[in-house]
């Protein structure tokens, strides 16, 4: 039937309806079925009931019934029209068959499968469609589909992660000239939201290998769409989604569901069983239909610059759910009461394209810095105790490890390292396609988190805040506090004596933090002796994720930086927010970090007042620890080293040797003060000038 009479009906059906509530609607406001005033004198006969000859009957006018948009198959003939589709096979039992149908198009023959051989049909054209139409995104390819999916998520919000629209099974009406639609044009083209796109040329043979332009897309009202297990379900009915686990702490509880499509099985994790199916039907159709939700500009991924090898939303929720579980397993299911925390941290390394073969290097907690009174002239105590800075010294830990690992004798560990020799033999670097993934519950203190989270919708049509001119400015940490303050502009240098004698400790910001080791690196100067710079590939945040905020903090205002050593670079890493974002957690804070690095037993717990243990022992990350571990590697390395010098006689001494190093970061301080954004604040330098044997 053809799309006009299907309109015809729907319209003559309305008008019966509308008809009947007409006259239900006067039965119920007239009384015994006359008027509330009454009439003064009787109808006249003659003239059907009507008082005046000249009475004629108002023609009702017609309701439009919605424009449906076009399926597949609609869309494929208005574009190759004539084509045959043939049925291939049909197997299963009589109660459930499985037809195949196919269709060629451009000398290219696409395979269709469903319960009916209209669904298959349907199926086969899809593929059909998709493999030659460029569409600007997702969201414009299962359009053509006839097919809308839209939420405006907000990844910040402490309520819902979706609006309760978008579980509404129902449609609004869409006027005839709305632009969301795709709508085809005579001379062979598309256009959709004003935008012409061209057909690709015939001989491309398969769009999903080639890579689609960027073009950002408008938003949609939630209720023009339907949400992902409504559409899900329209192109695999009678799918079944089984619930998987609960975890997660009282105030952040964690659903797993999943659905098995097309012999693939996908999960989605929500704060209940709804949120977690939709997230399954969700990640459904981004694998196998590339269909995306619309967000808002500030809640999109940024992908990372160089070799993408996961879809972000995918990589995203596997590394937090990964960290939390660990963080579950380490503490009893959150029943130990060192799993309270604010803050949760974790590394993620992955060494190919399957986020199912990740691996959690290491996990922390924490949101204080020792206090001025215990800082140690030994590197004994830990200084910042926030955990993305303890999490970053974990992995420190852990590359000590692995290079021991391919120094050893034992041929296993030495495959399993994750460490190669350079091709000049001068040091070594990471393997291919080993990236690690930094994991944090929420946005890092400083830059990063300075914005209000209710209204950053407000600001994807432009930052217009008053004090939109201080963004970016170099940020401290409060000794005995949290948050942060901007640097002073003089005095960026602290004393030891001054400190002691009661000057609050200033530690920089986890913002600031992490936009240095953007640029010189996460694995520090020391592990530059033997190792290339070390970035992240990837920084996800489990609540408060704002791109343009985080972008800006992580590397955007010091896009400027100049005379950057060769071996090192302005790292830009992708960055996004998770599906099923934490809830705020009001309240105090715990007074201690936990740290956990692979192959350690348990927890290591840290009073951050004291940057110790309860019993005054020092840390595992102290920086004596490591130090200690860097003295042997050096003696073991010495003619492999990419820095040649003589054993330095001191911590500081041993740190100042690495000279490209320390290029790369003073580059970095330059950026920062010629942006006008601040001086970086030093500690004071006796903290440094220790001996390993001290």
């Amino acid at each position: 039937m053809s799309s006009c009479s299907t309109d015809v009906k729907e319209n003559r059906n309305l008008d019966n309806l509308f008809s009947k509530e007409g006259v239900a609607a006067a039965a119920a406001q007239l009384p015994n079925g006359s008027g509330g005033g009454g009439r003064k004198r009787p109808l006249e006969e003659g003239n059907n009931g009507h008082a005046h000859s000249k009475y004629r009957p108002k023609k009702r006018k017609k309701v439009l019934g919605p424009i449906l948009p076009k399926n597949a198959l609609m869309q494929l003939n208005e574009i190759k029209p004539g084509l045959q589709y043939k049925i291939l096979s049909q197997t299963g039992p009589v109660h459930a068959p499985v037809f195949v149908m196919t269709v060629e198009v451009n000398g290219q023959l696409f395979e269709g499968s469903g319960p009916t051989k209209k669904k298959a049909k349907l199926n086969a054209a899809e593929k059909a469609l998709r493999s030659f139409v460029q569409f600007p995104n997702a969201s414009e390819a299962h359009m053509a589909m006839g097919r809308t999916l839209s939420v405006h998520t907000d990844f910040t919000s402490d309520q819902a992660d979706f609006p309760d629209m978008l579980f509404n099974a129902f449609e609004t009406s869409i006027p005839a000239d709305d632009p969301f639609y795709l709508a085809s044009i005579s001379n062979g083209s598309f256009k959709s939201f004003g935008i012409e796109y061209p057909l690709l040329p015939s001989h491309v043979p398969n769009l999903g290998q080639a890579l689609l332009p960027l073009v950002p897309s408008p938003f949609i009202s939630p209720t023009s769409g339907k949400n992902p297990v409504m559409i899900l379900n329209e192109l695999r009915p009678g799918l079944k989604y089984d619930f998987v686990s609960e975890s997660g702490e009282s105030h952040a509880k964690n659903f797993v569901m999943s659905v098995s499509v097309d012999a693939q099985s996908f999960q989605g994790s929500g704060r209940n069983k709804k949120l977690a199916k939709a997230r399954a039907a969700q990640a459904a159709l981004s694998a196998l239909f590339n269909m995306q939700l619309d967000q808002a500009p500030s809640s999109q991924p940024i992908p990372r610059e160089g070799l993408q090898l996961h879809l972000p939303q995918v990589l995203a929720d596997a590394v937090s759910r990964l960290v939390v579980d660990k963080f579950s397993e380490l503490t009893d299911n959150f029943s130990s009461p060192h799993s309270r925390r604010k803050v949760l941290a974790g590394v993620v390394m992955t060494t190919g394209t399957d986020v199912k073969d990740a691996e959690v290097i290491c996990v922390s907690t924490g949101t204080k810095c020792i206090n001025g009174e215990y800082m140690s002239d030994r590197g004994l105590a830990l200084n910042d105790c926030h955990a993305e800075i303890v999490a970053r010294r974990s992995l420190i830990r852990y590359l000590y490890s692995q290079l021991e690992h391919f120094l050893s004798n034992q041929e296993e560990k030495q495959q399993t390292s994750v460490f190669t020799r350079c091709e000049n033999r001068q040091g070594f670097r990471l393997k291919g396609n080993v990236q690690f993934h930094l994991y944090i519950s929420t946005s890092p203190c400083g830059d990063a988190r300075i914005f209000s989270p209710h209204e950053a919708g407000m600001e994807d049509q432009g930052d217009r805040h008053p004090n939109r001119k201080a963004r970016g400015q170099l940020r401290t940490k409060i000794e005995s506090g949290e948050g942060t303050i901007p640097v002073r502009s003089t005095n960026t240098i602290q004393t030891w004596d001054g400190v002691l004698q009661g000057e609050r400790l200033l530690t920089m910001s986890c913002s600031d933090k992490i936009a240095r080791w953007n640029v010189v690196g996460l694995q520090g100067s020391l592990m530059s002796y033997f190792t290339e710079a070390i970035y992240f590939s990837s920084i996800i945040l489990g609540s408060l994720y704002h791109a343009d905020h985080l972008s800006r903090a992580m590397y955007q205002r010091i896009t400027e930086i100049e005379d950057l050593p060769q071996s090192f670079n302005l790292n830009r890493p992708l960055l996004t927010g998770i599906s099923n974002s934490e809830a705020r957690q009001p309240g105090k804070a715990p007074n201690f970090s936990v740290n956990w690095t692979v192959g350690d037993q348990g927890l290591e717990l840290i009073n951050a007042t004291t940057g110790k243990d309860d019993l005054g022992r020092p840390s595992r990350l102290c920086k004596h620890a490591l130090y200690s571990r860097w003295m042997r590697l050096h003696c073991k390395l010495s003619s492999t080293l990419r820095i040649k010098t003589v054993r330095p006689s001191s911590y500081h001494d041993a740190k100042q040797a690495a000279v490209e190093y320390h290029s790369a970061k003073h580059a970095l301080f330059r950026a920062f003060h010629k942006a006008g954004l601040g001086a970086w604040v030093k500690k004071p330098i006796e903290q440094d000038q220790f001996a390993p044997g001290t």
